[in-house]
């Protein structure tokens, strides 16, 4: 009973009460931050992961500009419902080089982190453009103008911002950065050099016209994501570790 007589000090003393959070504060913090200084990373190592090439890139930036997080997660949860609907849980690995990452919290709509390569271009662009074409019962609004061209002037800066905060873009891709833009479109040669630059980057026009439209962009971001990580090749226990 004594301890709890004791305990009265800090309930009817302002300033003891204040220095007893201000311990536990520090205590707490301790002991989540020091454990992270004895490991190497916090992002499990595996390969395939690059940074977005031009296209997807601005894909992204207009899939976060109409929303599309606000209904869509890309964060798969381990959990066995989760990865039998959608596939393998999401690794941190996996959104490294997302800034902002789309993890998100709700979902009105699937969650996308799988979704690349699930459709074709074709069923992607009837989807945006009138989304009950192909899913009779959606809510989700259509995108019809990102029918209009592209406006990528301002690429190469992006890229450059983006290795600032430690995006390993080379040099060579953002002095190339335009044209990569562009030949992810334009050109479906197996060995064109932005196919090199960005490994299973889809190419062709989603669109099938001789512009870069916003729609391109888009379709490859989606068509992307989900595809960089050959998860047969993943050992569970590695990442655990």
């Amino acid at each position: 009973m004594s301890i709890f007589k004791q305990h009265k000090v800090f309930e009817t003393n302002v300033f003891f009460l204040a220095v007893g959070i201000l311990l536990c504060i520090i205590v707490g913090g301790l002991v989540e931050v020091v454990p992270l200084f004895s490991i190497e990373s916090t992002i499990e190592k595996v390969q395939g992961v690059r940074p977005y090439s031009p296209l997807e890139l601005a894909g992204r930036n207009i899939y976060i500009r109409e929303g599309c997080y606000n209904c869509h997660s890309q964060m798969i949860r381990p959990f066995k419902d989760e990865v039998e609907r959608y596939g393998h849980y999401s690794l941190a690995a996996e959104s490294m080089y997302d800034h902002p990452f789309q993890w998100g919290s709700k979902r009105t709509g699937p969650d996308l982190a799988r979704v690349g390569g699930k459709f074709t271009n074709e069923w992607q662009v009837r989807h945006l453009i009138n989304p009950r074409d192909v899913v009779p019962g959606s809510i989700m609004p259509g995108y019809p103008h990102l029918k209009r061209s592209l406006d990528y002037g301002d690429i190469e800066a992006h890229l450059k911002a983006l290795s600032v905060v430690g995006v390993p873009y080379t040099a060579e891709q953002i002095t190339n950065a335009k044209k990569d833009m562009a030949e992810q479109v334009l050109s479906e040669a197996p060995d064109a050099a932005i196919a090199k630059r960005y490994p299973k980057a889809r190419m062709g026009s989603a669109m099938g016209t001789d512009k870069v439209t916003e729609m391109d962009a888009l379709v490859a971001y989606l068509q992307i994501l989900g595809t960089m990580v050959d998860f047969t090749k993943v050992n569970p226990e590695a990442i655990r570790r």
